[in-house]
């Protein structure tokens, strides 16, 4: 599916624009590795509004100007760097931080205590605990301060912001060293990462190191979650092999269905997540459809084909598991057992409480695209 503007393209107008249904620069956005100007990956809630913002810039000028060309991408980075600099925040510049910072309540939701509970369990029972975030020190502590609380540090072992991933976990330590922070201003590179605490930038190879130092393990098993395939969930399974739960909101819009009982695990230790109605669906896209499952029009007069999406595909690549919120997980025993993706054929096993509606019916039929 592809749109111009906000308005949705026939098949006929996107065989017309592009040549062929395969978008030519498939290959290379499929592996999520490559860097490059001809084309953007929205892929989280934070990001997906620049891809309305784009739309738009491209009604407005197929209203105003009538033109053909369309060279604004060059401003929508200058708009991101004004807005996201590192300096932003504490200057109070553009319209992002400063909104955030005079109404949190309004933008902002609270952990729930579940969460926190699940979080203090985790380190009671000798887990080392890490946050990883790409935003930077100050909007880091405005944000889990309104969210967990004025003690949340006490929640985690290592901080690290202004990480910048994915490079966080591409970049060797000479191209991204640690650094300390005074006041929320980056400190000199430091040549090694020593000791727990709070740190700037960073790379996942020394962060490693110390986690081998501090567990007194040779190899250490971290689990890594995000909710942003392309920055969290791909690299840090591909760079750094770690297993990666993927917290996707989609799963919340659909009506969960439980399958039935398996032996893997006893009834007494079920979440009571499992089998809960979500309280207010929301439902698909009726321009883009399902996000893990979309209809093929036939040639001529063949049946129109079933296929999974290329996200579909990611999910069960690249994670280990997939949950809706951390508060799916946070009432489970911490020796849960999960279904992993790669535990069998099935490309739906790791979803968590239960796979997307979309995947449910006829799934050996479905066919992967």
């Amino acid at each position: 599916r592809a749109s111009h503007g906000t308005k949705s393209m026939t098949a006929e107008e996107i065989l017309e624009t592009y040549g062929r249904r395969e978008w030519k620069h498939f290959n290379t956005v499929s592996g999520m590795v490559s860097r490059t100007a001809k084309y953007y990956l929205y892929d989280n809630y934070f990001d997906l509004p620049g891809a309305l913002l784009c739309a738009r810039v491209v009604d407005s000028l197929d209203q105003h100007d009538g033109q053909k060309k369309y060279d604004f991408w060059k401003d929508m980075v200058a708009a991101i760097q004004h807005n996201y600099k590192i300096t932003a925040f504490k200057e109070d510049c553009g319209m992002y931080f400063p909104e955030v910072k005079k109404h949190p309540d309004k933008y902002l939701q609270r952990c729930p205590e579940s969460v926190k509970k699940w979080l203090k369990q985790l380190k009671s029972a000798g887990k080392i605990l890490l946050l990883i975030t790409s935003s930077h020190s100050d909007y880091c502590r405005l944000l889990c301060e309104h969210i967990i609380g004025s003690d949340f540090e006490e929640y985690f072992d290592i901080v690290i912001t202004n990480a910048l991933k994915p490079g966080f976990f591409s970049h060797t330590p000479n191209q991204r060293p640690f650094r300390t922070l005074e006041n929320d201003e980056e400190q000199e590179a430091l040549l090694s990462l020593d000791k727990p605490g709070w740190y700037s930038q960073g790379n996942a190879i020394q962060l490693y190191e110390l986690l081998k130092k501090m567990t007194g393990k040779l190899d250490p098993k971290v689990v890594y979650f995000g909710d942003s395939m392309h920055s969290d969930i791909f690299p840090a399974r591909h760079y750094s092999n770690w297993e990666t739960v993927f917290i996707l909101e989609e799963l919340l819009g659909d009506e969960v269905t439980v399958p039935a009982e398996t032996e893997s695990e006893p009834l007494e230790k079920k979440g009571k997540y499992e089998g809960d109605q979500p309280q207010a669906p929301y439902f698909g896209s009726k321009q883009w459809g399902s996000f893990f499952m979309d209809r093929l029009p036939g040639l001529e007069n063949a049946e129109e084909t079933l296929v999974r999406t290329w996200s579909c595909k990611c999910i069960s690549t690249y994670s280990t598991i997939a949950i809706p919120t951390l508060e799916a997980i946070a009432d489970l025993p911490l020796d849960y057992r999960f279904t992993r993706f790669s535990s069998n054929t099935s490309a739906t096993a790791g979803y968590y409480p239960s796979p997307p509606r979309a995947l449910l019916p006829n799934e050996e039929s479905v066919m992967m695209k």
